[in-house]
């Protein structure tokens, strides 16, 4: 069975490319809703799926986030903390 691609890479990328869709989507059902322009039953069955593309975005990120805290845990680090200007950086600003 040469040649084959390892299915943890596949899953990923289809993961990934899944996440994009439903983000898309969700983006354009906002739009829609937003215009105001929709009849009640087309708001209501926009709203249902943008819910539940939401709900399955929040578990991709929330999957991804668990997938990143044990990377780096492996690396050694303790976690991973927010970036922050150096404080250098804000004392020259206010001169």
């Amino acid at each position: 069975m040469a040649g084959k691609a390892k299915p943890g890479r596949k899953k990923s990328e289809a993961s990934q490319a899944s996440f994009e869709k439903a983000l898309t989507r969700l983006e354009e059902i906002a739009g829609k809703l937003e215009a105001g322009d929709l009849a009640l039953e087309e708001a209501i069955g926009l709203a249902e799926e943008g819910l539940k593309l939401s709900q399955y975005c929040e578990k991709q990120l929330t999957e991804a986030e668990g997938k990143i805290q044990q990377l780096v845990e492996r690396m050694g680090a303790v976690g991973v903390e927010p970036l922050e200007a150096p404080v250098e950086a804000e004392e020259d600003k206010e001169e």
